[in-house]
């Protein structure tokens, strides 16, 4: 098959995946989507005859837009466009969740001061104050008194940007000192993780511990369950637990996020899972069902 990788940085992960789609003797080409003239009417030049687009675009912008010129120009693109829609919104991708009946944090949404004060005395401190547009926990706090909410608001009501005036309030979930990174192709998990940190966020790109996790039952559903929530496709799905028991076992679990342009080099190192490879296994079927059809 022949596979345009769109991207604005070539990183391990896309590497990665280079390395393993050029073992398999696949014809890959590089596509910089920072150099490309999306026209209403045709394809860039550079998208020819392609059977996949593979979406690894660095800025949300980018993504949210080149997905859907590729599904314009009858192009089979991973991630979709309303995939890529739902998950880079904050927003949008919690109302999913809700829609679909998956425990998520309870999330507010203002846009006023005011009016997020208001949320932020109703559930208590602490609790969180998100970016709509955002990740790697950037721009992301957690407000332990009035004082500090007083002050985030207002800093984010001088910024001048039209997404720091949409105050996106959640409850504060008092996790383990961890959450969980699963990564899935079409709600399939291909392996999970957890992160650890002494820190309130555990990304991994804010230098968490990573290491290898066994899903249970509850846990695999809630994957699956996420990923037809947005659409389904190669996702990020980030769980948190309510609870351990005595052992150390989970006792619930809540979804706090689905990614659609998702890392996984961390992954590929936490687990003993050839993760590119399952990628690119799950990605061949696309294109052979596509060609089927």
């Amino acid at each position: 098959m022949k596979v345009g990788l769109l991207y604005s940085r070539i990183r391990k992960d896309e590497k990665l995946l280079l390395e393993e789609l050029r073992e398999r003797d696949h014809d890959v080409v590089k596509i910089d989507v920072r150099k490309q003239r999306f026209s209403i009417r045709e394809p860039p030049e550079a998208f020819e005859g392609v059977d996949v687009v593979l979406d690894r675009c660095l800025a949300t912008s980018r993504s949210r837009y080149a997905t859907q010129f590729c599904e314009a120009y009858d192009i089979p693109i991973v991630n979709s466009a309303e995939t890529a829609e739902i998950c880079a919104d904050k927003v949008k991708n919690s109302l999913a969740l809700e829609k679909a009946g998956i425990p998520t944090p309870n999330t507010e949404v203002a846009f006023t001061k005011d009016a997020a004060m208001q949320i932020i005395e109703s559930f208590g401190y602490p609790c969180v104050l998100k970016p709509v547009i955002g990740s790697w926990g950037r721009l992301m706090a957690k407000i332990d008194s009035k004082s500090a909410a007083e002050a985030i608001l207002e800093h984010k009501a001088t910024l001048g940007h039209y997404e720091h005036k949409v105050f996106y309030v959640q409850e504060f979930v008092e996790k383990p000192g961890r959450d969980i990174r699963v990564l899935a192709v079409d709600g399939d998990p291909v392996g999970a993780m957890v992160r650890s940190s002494d820190h309130w966020l555990t990304n991994a790109a804010k230098g968490a511990e990573t290491d290898s996790f066994e899903l249970d039952e509850e846990a695999t559903s809630l994957v699956e369950q996420a990923s037809d929530a947005v659409g389904g496709g190669l996702l990020g799905v980030d769980l948190m637990e309510t609870g351990v028991d005595e052992n150390g076992d989970p006792e619930g679990y809540t979804v706090h996020e689905v990614n659609h342009t998702v890392e996984f080099k961390a992954l590929n190192d936490a687990t003993d899972v050839d993760v590119t490879g399952e990628v690119v296994d799950w990605l061949e079927a696309q294109v052979e069902a596509e060609v089927t059809v």
